[in-house]
Parts: structure tokens; C-alpha cells; sequence
């Protein structure tokens, strides 16, 4: 019998045909298309999480591009996603904004779930804002509280999912970047000045992050895992774009709205559903579109940027 000869990992060219992964003159087509449409040049990015698309509404001078108008682009598929990219000023100062973004559940890769965030470092943006609602388990967590994020646990990456998975582009970063410093340490504490300034300081925490595949809510089991190794809060998004963000350099400030309390107590029946979560995301629409402006200012006086 002839012996079966050792074949190599796939070559580049070989995955992205087989896995489909963007190439960055794909990732750069669709940048373009956004920049020979817009007169403003952000550096700063906003992804809005679900009941939170509301940041999005408050900018002024809006132009907005649906996502399969994009080109290379997913389409989001979950209510309370409006699905596209908008374009504004947020107190005077330029933004850009996605409403609606992209999960693994909805069937689509990290790194396509997490391709908007490339297309934001290549039209510009330099630091980047993720929003998210999350379950609290931390118990001294409420629903509506501010969970800025101090660092995540890359749950699906323990799995083998990654959005950098595949061959690495070194224009866009290097092939083993590091998670160590992921969140900004002086806008966290920008985020609690704010917070200071605002009279919210008892419902705005420092907490750990985790993001699990979805769609459905955790069994009390792993409820009881994810508190014994440390995190604080849990969603389906938001890891795998701040990877990605840090691999090409963007600077990261994320927070979780809590929108409901994880019990992982047996006896307690009441069950975490998605209308829940949007729900409290409408009636903290106006503290939160605040919250961020006051941020944005901050960041604004720290780039030294141009506002309208």
C-alpha cells in the first residue's frame, strides 16, 4: 500500500478560499466606500449593543448606511439590532457608529462577526467604544447598573474559536498580540470621573467580562463556574471585537448594561429573556446617551479633535 504523504497546514490562499476569510483589500474596498461618502473623518468608534441603539439616534447631521448596502458586509439579524453604520457628530465631534452589530449565534464567524471593526480602523477611527447588555453576576450587580469592563474571559477562545483564527495580515497587526492591557486603564478612569460627575458613582463598577456563543441564557451550572473563576458579567458579544480591535492597535473602552440579575440559585424560577434586555435598555437610554457624550468630550479634549 503507497504511504499517505504528510500534508502541511493549508497555504493562505487555500484557507481564504475554504473559510472565506476577508482579505484586507476586501476589508479596504468597503472602507472606501464609506469615505467617498462621507465628509467627516472619526476617530472615534461607537458599537452600540442590544437596547442601546438609541446612541446612534442622538447624533446630529446623521448618515446612515445599512449593512448590506456595505460591501463584503453581514447582515444583523436580531431585533433590537437596527442593522447599520452611522455617521455624526456627538456633541460637536465626529463619530462613527455601529447600530447593530454581529453575533456568532446568528451563524456567522468571529472574524466576520468582528470585520466592522477593521473597516473602523481603516476608514480612521483610533479608539473604539463597546457597548453591550449583559447579565449581572456579580451580586452586588443591579439591573441598570454600569459594568465598565476591566478585562474579559475569552470563553469561546478556550473552545478554539478566535477572530484572528487563519492566516495573520501584519498591516493590520502582529500574529500573537497581547490581552494583558485589552482595556484602557485611563479611560476606565475617565469612565468613573464621569460617573463623578454625573452622580452615578454607586451604580458604576470595574468588572470582569465574558462572552458565551448564545443564543441561549446560561444554565445555573455554568452561572456557577463563570462566578467561581472571577467574572462579573456575561453576554454574546464584544470579546471577539476588542481582540480585534487591539490587534490593529485601537484603544478600547467597553461597559455592560446590566439588564438582568443571573440567579444561580435552583429555587429561583424567573428566566432571563431577550425583551428584558431591551426593555431596560430604553429606560436607560438618556443616562447612557450621556454618559457616553461626557466621554466622548473627554476623549475629544485628549486627541485634540476638531468639533463642528
Amino acid at each position: 500500500m503507497e504511504k499517505r504523504k504528510e500534508q502541511g497546514p493549508p497555504s493562505a490562499e487555500t484557507l481564504k478560499f475554504t473559510v472565506g476569510l476577508y482579505t484586507y483589500e476586501a476589508l479596504q474596498e468597503s472602507a472606501q466606500y464609506l469615505l467617498d461618502r462621507v465628509k467627516i473623518r472619526p476617530k472615534i468608534g461607537i458599537i452600540c449593543g442590544s437596547g442601546i441603539g438609541s446612541l446612534a439616534e442622538s447624533l446630529e447631521n446623521k448618515q446612515c448606511f445599512p449593512y448590506e448596502e456595505i460591501p463584503h458586509f453581514p447582515v444583523s439579524t436580531v431585533k433590537g439590532h437596527q442593522g447599520q453604520m452611522v455617521f455624526g457628530y456627538l456633541k460637536g465631534v465626529p463619530i462613527m457608529c455601529m447600530q447593530g452589530r454581529f453575533h456568532y449565534y446568528e451563524g456567522y464567524p468571529l472574524w466576520k462577526c468582528a470585520m466592522p471593526v477593521r473597516v473602523m480602523k481603516l476608514v480612521g477611527v483610533t479608539h473604539l467604544i463597546a457597548t453591550n447588555a449583559a447579565g449581572g453576576l456579580n451580586p452586588t450587580y443591579k439591573v441598570g447598573d454600569i459594568m465598565m469592563v476591566k478585562d474579559h474571559v475569552n470563553m469561546m477562545g478556550f473552545a478554539g474559536n478566535n477572530p484572528l483564527q487563519g492566516p495573520n495580515d501584519d498591516r493590520f497587526g502582529p500574529r500573537f498580540p497581547p490581552m494583558n492591557k485589552a482595556y484602557n486603564a485611563f479611560l476606565l478612569e475617565i469612565g468613573e470621573q464621569v460617573a463623578d460627575e454625573m452622580g452615578i458613582k454607586d451604580i458604576v463598577h470595574r468588572g470582569v467580562y465574558t462572552c458565551l456563543g448564545g443564543p441561549n441564557f446560561e444554565t445555573v451550572a455554568e452561572l456557577k463556574m463563570l462566578r467561581m473563576i472571577g467574572v462579573d458579567a456575561v453576554g454574546m458579544s464584544t470579546v471577539h471585537e476588542v481582540i480585534t480591535a487591539r490587534h490593529c492597535d485601537l484603544i478600547v473602552f467597553a461597559f455592560s448594561l446590566i439588564t438582568n440579575q443571573c440567579s444561580t440559585d435552583y429555587e429561583n424560577h424567573e428566566e432571563a429573556n431577550h425583551e428584558e434586555v431591551m426593555d431596560v435598555g430604553k429606560a436607560r437610554q438618556s443616562l447612557l446617551q450621556d454618559y457616553v457624550s461626557r466621554i466622548v468630550l473627554r476623549l475629544r479634549d485628549i486627541l485634540g479633535l476638531e468639533t463642528k
